[in-house]
C-alpha cells in the first residue's frame, strides 16, 4: 500500500470514529459517559485533520470520504437501540487499533499518544468520582455489549438448522406439506430451546451476581478498612496514583453505603448492580425472536411454490440471507464483510448439502 492510499485509509478509520462516537455522545443520557464519548470524536476529528493535511500537501485530496456502513449501522444502533450496544464493539476497535500509528512515521508521536491514552480519557471525564469511573468501565465490561452479537448469531443458528432441516426432508421426497411441517416444527422446537437455555442462563447469573453482592455488602459492614484498601489496589492498577486511589477509596467506603457497595461490586466483581446481567425474560424473548427470524426465512419459497422450484428457490433465499449474516458479523468483527458472507454461506451451504445428500439417501432406502 502506498503513502497515498494508506493515508486514505486512515482517514477513513478517523470518519467512521467520528460518526460512531457523535451517535453515542448525543445517545448517552449519562452526561460524564456523554461527555467521554464527545471528546473521543473531537479527538478522532484531530487525527482526521492530519490525513487531510497529507493528503493535500500530497495533491491527492478529492472529499471528505463518507462514513462506512459498518460506522453508519453502529451509529443507528447507538441512537436507537442504546449506546449499551455498541460500547463494547467500539472498546474492542479500539484495543485492536491502539497501535495502528506506531510505524507510521507521518502521526508523529501526538497521534499514537492519544490513541493510546483513550482509556485514560474515559477515566478523566468521571471527574475523580470513583463511581463515576465505575459506572463507564461497568457500562463497557457489562449490559448490553454483547446484544448485538448474541441477535446475529441466533439469526445464523435459525437459518442453519431449519435451512438444513427442510433441505434433508426435501432431499428424502417430502411433500410441501411434510417440509412446511417439520420446517414449522424446528422453528418452534429450536425457537423455544433457545429461549429456555437462555432464561436459566441469565437468570442463574443473576442469582450468582446477587448473592456475590450480598457477600460483598456484609464484607464492607464487617471489615470495612479491608475493603477500602482492596479498592484503592483496584484504582491503582486503573492508573491513578497511590494517594488519588486512596483518597477515592476513603471517600467511597468512609461516605455513602450504597455507593460504596455499588463501586465495590462494579470493580471488585464485574457486576452491575443495577442490571445484574440484564433480564432473563428479555434475553430469552430476545433468542426466541431471533432464532424464528432466521428460521422462517427457508420456509417462505414452500408458502407460495412446491416441488423442485420451491426447493431451489429456498436455496437461494437462504443462500442471500446467509451471506448477509455473515457480513453482518463484522459489524462487530471489523473483518472484510465480502468474506465473512462468503465463508458463512459456504458453511451453511455445506450443511444443507449434508443433510440433503442424507435425505436422499434415507429416502431410497425407505422406498
Amino acid at each position: 500500500m502506498d503513502d497515498v492510499q494508506r493515508w486514505r485509509a486512515d482517514l477513513q478509520g478517523e470518519i467512521d470514529g467520528i460518526t460512531v462516537y457523535r451517535a453515542m455522545a448525543a445517545g448517552e443520557s449519562d452526561r460524564a459517559l456523554a461527555a467521554v464519548y464527545g471528546k473521543l470524536a473531537d479527538a478522532e476529528e484531530r487525527h482526521a485533520r492530519v490525513w487531510e493535511t497529507k493528503l493535500r500537501e500530497a495533491k491527492a485530496w478529492r472529499t471528505a470520504p463518507s462514513p462506512s456502513w459498518r460506522a453508519r449501522l453502529l451509529a443507528f444502533l447507538a441512537r436507537r437501540g442504546g449506546v449499551a450496544i455498541v460500547a463494547q464493539t467500539m472498546a474492542g476497535a479500539e484495543a485492536r487499533d491502539r497501535a495502528m500509528y506506531d510505524d507510521q512515521p507521518e502521526a508523529g508521536l501526538a497521534l499514537p499518544r492519544e490513541e493510546r491514552s483513550h482509556a485514560r480519557l474515559l477515566r478523566e471525564a468521571g471527574g475523580a468520582s470513583g463511581s463515576a469511573i465505575a459506572r463507564l468501565e461497568g457500562r463497557h465490561r457489562m449490559s448490553g455489549g454483547n446484544a448485538l452479537r448474541a441477535a446475529v448469531l441466533g439469526v445464523n443458528d435459525g437459518l442453519v438448522s431449519n435451512f438444513s432441516l427442510v433441505m434433508g426432508v426435501a432431499g428424502a421426497g417430502g411433500d410441501a406439506r411434510a417440509v412446511m411441517v417439520a420446517g414449522a416444527a424446528g422453528l418452534l422446537a429450536g425457537s423455544l430451546s433457545m429461549a429456555l437455555g437462555e432464561w436459566l442462563s441469565v437468570q442463574s447469573a443473576r442469582e450468582l451476581y446477587s448473592h456475590q453482592i450480598a457477600v460483598e455488602k456484609e464484607e464492607l459492614e464487617v471489615a470495612p478498612d479491608e475493603e477500602e484498601e482492596e479498592l484503592a489496589l483496584i484504582y491503582q492498577a486503573k492508573g491513578a496514583k497511590e494517594e488519588q486511589a486512596r483518597a477515592m477509596a476513603h471517600q467511597l467506603v468512609r461516605g455513602d453505603a450504597r455507593s460504596a457497595l455499588d463501586a465495590l461490586a462494579r470493580e471488585e466483581l464485574a457486576i452491575d448492580p443495577g442490571e445484574l446481567g440484564g433480564s432473563a425474560y428479555v434475553a430469552s424473548g430476545t433468542s426466541f425472536a431471533m432464532f424464528a427470524l432466521g428460521a422462517v426465512v427457508p420456509l417462505i419459497p414452500h408458502l407460495v411454490a412446491s416441488g423442485t422450484a420451491a426447493v431451489v428457490a429456498s436455496a437461494v433465499v437462504s443462500g442471500v440471507a446467509l451471506f448477509g449474516v455473515g457480513a453482518l458479523i463484522t459489524v462487530i468483527t471489523g473483518q472484510s464483510a465480502m468474506r465473512a458472507g462468503a465463508r458463512q454461506l459456504l458453511i451453511g451451504i455445506a450443511a444443507a448439502a449434508v443433510t440433503y445428500g442424507l435425505g436422499r439417501l434415507f429416502g431410497a432406502a425407505i422406498a
